[in-house]
């Protein structure tokens, strides 16, 4: 359960200006930290200046660290907040924001910001990959093609339109591959157009990995896409979006807490909208791995 943190005196804030919002003003937020007792150090992450290495230099004498982005920047900070065990406020100045949406997050920086200052941290797993950690998904296929194709520029120009404007390319050329999975003791070879393996609820920028899921369930959710045409995958798009893509006959889907793909070629893993890794791939989760300030429960 969330537990009310005790009165926090600095707070490390770091923005990513790459990020789709991370060029506007967020001078409204630190009012309302000011405003809260909490003093802000503002480090804006440099080019070519690792976030989690900027982190791990800065944080020291921190009693929380503020990450202003995307998916991708919490990602990059993940490394460090777990090592320092610090806990991780969200303002969320990405694209999609899924990470912030799964825990309830508003997306207006003001708002976050209120979260933050309220004091109520929860507990979240963390998904692992080779030894690269996720909060939301990690997917071989069409999704880690879409992340290789999705520029930055045209994040910041389409938003979440570009995930489809770039989706709908892909979709015509993409092709079933062969995998295979170990987990819970079993092993299974698939022929599939996408594994995904989820930790969070909301990845992609508007698509659901499983309905029930949580940041803190223990769990990953697993689906694979087993589809014979292009068209079907257009069917099944409603319920990629409501989470509910397992009950359909060709989407194999269940929970674990590991699993390994094997691919006969190396293919390149996407974790939170970073291709990160190939396969062989060997996913676990991170029970508790770290502690975000969440809004409280109404």
């Amino acid at each position: 359960m969330p537990k009310k943190t005790k009165a926090t005196k600095r707070a490390l804030l770091v923005v990513n200006p790459k990020a789709r919002r991370g060029g506007e003003t967020i001078a409204p937020a630190l009012d309302v930290f000011k405003a809260s007792g909490i003093e802000v150090v503002d480090m804006t992450a440099g080019k070519g200046q690792p976030i989690d290495e900027l982190i791990r230099k800065q944080a020291p004498g921190c009693d929380l660290v503020i990450v202003g982005g995307g998916d991708g920047t919490l990602n990059a900070a993940a490394p460090a907040l777990v090592d320092l065990k610090l806990p991780l406020g969200v303002l969320p100045l990405g694209t999609a924001n899924d990470f912030a949406r799964t825990v309830g997050i508003p997306p207006d920086p003001v708002k976050a910001a209120e979260v933050i200052a309220q004091g109520l941290l929860a507990p979240i797993d963390l998904g692992e990959v080779n030894g690269h950690l996720f909060f939301n998904v990690a997917s071989i296929g069409f999704s880690a093609e879409l992340a290789a194709d999705l520029s930055e520029e045209a994040k910041k120009r389409w938003g979440k339109l570009g995930y489809g404007i770039v989706a709908a390319r892909l979709l015509a050329r993409s092709r079933l591959f062969s995998a295979h999975l170990d987990h819970d003791g079993t092993t299974e070879k698939i022929r599939t157009l996408q594994i995904s393996v989820g930790n969070g609820k909301h990845y992609g920028g508007g698509m659901t990995v499983e309905e029930t899921a949580t940041a803190d369930d223990g769990k990953l959710d697993f689906y694979s896409l087993e589809v014979d045409h292009w068209w079907r995958l257009l069917r099944l798009l409603p319920s990629l979006r409501r989470g509910t893509q397992g009950r359909w006959d060709d989407v194999r889907a269940f929970q674990t807490t590991e699993v390994t793909i094997l691919t006969s070629s190396p293919r390149p893993v996407n974790t939170d909208g970073e291709l990160c890794t190939t396969t062989p791939a060997h996913f676990r989760i991170r029970p508790k791995a770290l502690s975000v300030f969440v809004p409280k429960r109404k």
